[in-house]
Parts: structure tokens; C-alpha cells; sequence
């Protein structure tokens, strides 16, 4: 289905069933503009002057169009309680499950900071007073559970195959994250924090976008996804959680 769409690879659970409900859209797009060109065709044929040089106001008394606007009415109440609704509660609405890896991105012009628990599992406490070039998120390391918070700048790692949570907000404008490859995007906003959870199920590396434009430099906002197992996920962050690493 990605191919058909043209869309990159999946690589994650939930992006071939949304590929699937996106198809189920597009044949429903094809059919009406195919029946709309038809019957517009009909109308110019039917009622061309040559035929009927004196406007016939009667028209078409026939319900055809009736019954296939109500058709068309049946199919897309299929597939927004059938298909979509069920998405939604099952993969946007529903709370992730209790083991999955949990990570703050911070978005800000033009770079997507990363935050992650360190190997105790817990956040240290962030301050605005503390951001600078050197701490862009703001940590205070000498704060409980801080110092083994691990903090890194359009590099964002998952483990494979294990359910993630992004925390996301925004230092200064509003940014899109986007992971095209996992069907994931989420408006990063300034003073919200906003989660999305998905699972990844293919290791690589992986583009991250800003799907907002958020200023002259823009087009930088570039970061990447690094999917990997959970030992090479783990063993990353205890390297980097170590000071001066």
C-alpha cells in the first residue's frame, strides 16, 4: 500500500493500517471524480443547444443521483466508524502501555533537542533560567535524578520493537514533528507538552522533518531517528549519561 501511495517504506506497527484506511480515501476520491467527470460529460452531451434549443427546465427526473449520493453517504460512514474511529482510539487516543521508553523532545529554531531519563528512568528537573548553547533543554544537573539525564541535539534513539513515547513542545514558535517513515507527525507547541506514542519495528535511520514552517531556516530543521535493540538502545545510554561523555 506505501508503494501505491508513494509513500517511504513502514517502520512502525501502526503505519500499515493507517497506509490502509489513507488507500480506502483514495478509491473513494477516484470513484467520485470518475463519476463526477462522467455525469458532467452527460450534462453537456444531453443538454447540448443542438439538441434542445429551448432550456428544458424539467431536466433529469430520474433518482439515480440520489442513490448514489446516498451510497456514497453509506461508504464514508464505513469508513470513519469502521475503520478510522477504531484507529483512532486503539493508536492515538489510548494510553500507551506501562513499558514504554519515554523521551522529551524539545523543538526550537532550527534544531529538535532530545531528552531522555538516563538509566534510573526519571527526569531531572529542567529550568529556562539554565538554557544556553551547552544545555539547550535547560537541565539542571545537579538537581535529583539529573545527573545521568542524557541530552542530545537531532539525534533521536529507539529501541526497537518496544513502545515510545515523545514528549513534545517548543522553546520559541510552533514546529511540526514528522516521521514520515512511521506515519507520525504532532504539532509542537510553545507551553504545552504534547505525547505521541508509537512502536518502531524496523531498525536504520530514519528522517525526522519539521512539517511547519517555522522561519527563514526552516529547511535546516533536519534531525534523524536512530532505531536500534534494546541492548545497543541501553548501552548508548549509559555511555552517554556518564559526565563528561
Amino acid at each position: 500500500m506505501a508503494r501505491w501511495l508513494g509513500l517511504p517504506a513502514t517502520a512502525s506497527a501502526h503505519a500499515g493500517e493507517l497506509d490502509f484506511v489513507m488507500g480506502l480515501v483514495h478509491w473513494l476520491m477516484l470513484a467520485l471524480f470518475v463519476g463526477w467527470t462522467a455525469f458532467f460529460v452527460y450534462t453537456l452531451v444531453r443538454f447540448r443547444r443542438t439538441r434542445q434549443p429551448k432550456a428544458d427546465y424539467a431536466g433529469v427526473t430520474r433518482h439515480y443521483s440520489t442513490w448514489v449520493e446516498i451510497g456514497v453517504g453509506v461508504f464514508e460512514a464505513v469508513l470513519l466508524f469502521a475503520f478510522s474511529i477504531p484507529f483512532w482510539a486503539t493508536r492515538v487516543a489510548a494510553t500507551p502501555p506501562h513499558e514504554a521508553v519515554v523521551v522529551r523532545v524539545v523543538a526550537e529554531q532550527f534544531a529538535w533537542n532530545v531528552h531522555y531519563p538516563g538509566p534510573d528512568g526519571e527526569f531531572g528537573r529542567t529550568d529556562l533560567s539554565l538554557i544556553s548553547s551547552s544545555n539547550p533543554v535547560g537541565l539542571d544537573r545537579a538537581s535529583p535524578r539529573g545527573a545521568d539525564d542524557v541530552v542530545s541535539t537531532n539525534d533521536l534513539r529507539l529501541p526497537v520493537d518496544r513502545p515510545v513515547v515523545v514528549q513534545l513542545s517548543s522553546k520559541d514558535v510552533v514546529h511540526s514533528f514528522g516521521l514520515p517513515n512511521f506515519r507520525v507527525k504532532q504539532d509542537a507547541i510553545p507551553g504545552l507538552m504534547t505525547p505521541v506514542w508509537f512502536i518502531p519495528t524496523r531498525t536504520g535511520e530514519y528522517e525526522i522533518v519539521c512539517s511547519q514552517l517555522c522561519g527563514l531556516a526552516h529547511y535546516r530543521m533536519r534531525g534523524f531517528v536512530h532505531v536500534v535493540g534494546q541492548a545497543d538502545f541501553d548501552r548508548w545510554v549509559r555511555e552517554r549519561s556518564i559526565p563528561g561523555s
